[in-house]
């Protein structure tokens, strides 16, 4: 079956497109333009890798999200996208759709839950989607109508392979994660619980649920869990993403016309 959507997390591509623009060019002005055509020629060059019929790229609204109003320390410390990047946008918004690259902005929803939605909507309709991210929160969405591309280390990124790595099992990525926390987005977890315990308590109860029913009051680390079960629970909201967000268009909006591809506008 060939590639019936791409979805290009676009932040976590012009991001590191414009932290090496920055690096090479001496103006701020040199190095927007240095990331807009960088996205616009990567994204293209990513069409001609992975054939789609489909595509759009998915941005981040500037709005505080919903897991902010849940967590108010999500994503602290991150470092924010630079403000000339940001207002620059639109720009890069507009080169894309030129090369017939529809873009998808929300205020108010993060870019993962969008991307979850379509990835997921696509495949209840038995096609399949490809996420163009070096995110692994997308792992936990990865079946075989829904893959995951790395552009910049140019390999498929795999669920098996980490879960493999960290010794768990494909249905426990969650619960692992709301474990060990997320550093990336501050997500804390349990406090005292690591990478190896998580795996530890994972193989021995094999969910969050189960170690918080479970009566066993000898276990050091399960007792930590139960003794953090508010945080625990509200790691793994933070960590799951959604799905069921209204989108507004159908497939057939989004629909790749590479015959309209035209010069870059610099």
């Amino acid at each position: 079956m060939g590639n019936t959507l791409l979805i290009v997390d676009a932040m976590n591509l012009i991001r590191r497109i414009h932290a090496v623009s920055e690096s090479q060019h001496p103006s701020e002005q040199s190095q927007l333009i240095a990331t807009l055509n960088g996205t616009v020629n990567s994204c293209n060059k990513l069409l001609r890798q992975i054939p789609s019929t489909h595509v759009i790229a998915v941005f981040d609204g500037q709005q505080p999200s919903w897991r902010s109003e849940l967590w108010p320390e999500y994503k602290q410390g991150r470092t924010p996208a630079p403000t000339p990047l940001v207002d620059f946008l639109p720009n890069i918004q507009d080169a894309l759709l030129a090369h017939g690259i529809e873009s998808l902005v929300s205020e108010q929803d993060e870019a993962d839950d969008l991307i979850a939605t379509l990835a997921l909507t696509v495949a209840k309709n038995n096609k399949q989607s490809c996420i163009i991210s070096t995110d692994k929160g997308f792992f936990q969405l990865q079946q075989p109508l829904i893959k995951q591309y790395d552009y910049f280390s140019h390999q498929w990124l795999t669920a098996a392979q980490f879960c493999q790595k960290v010794a768990i099992k494909r249905e426990q990525l969650i619960d692992y994660w709301c474990l060990t926390g997320v550093g990336s987005s501050n997500i804390k977890g349990v406090p005292g619980i690591g990478p190896k315990t998580a795996s530890k308590l994972l193989a021995q109860y094999a969910s969050l649920e189960i170690m918080l029913a479970s009566q066993d009051e000898t276990d050091k680390a399960l007792n930590k869990v139960k003794q953090h079960s508010e945080e625990a629970r509200l790691s793994k909201t933070l960590v799951m993403l959604k799905a069921d967000i209204p989108l507004g268009f159908n497939l057939k909006d989004i629909r790749y016309n590479k015959s309209i591809n035209k010069k870059l506008p610099y």
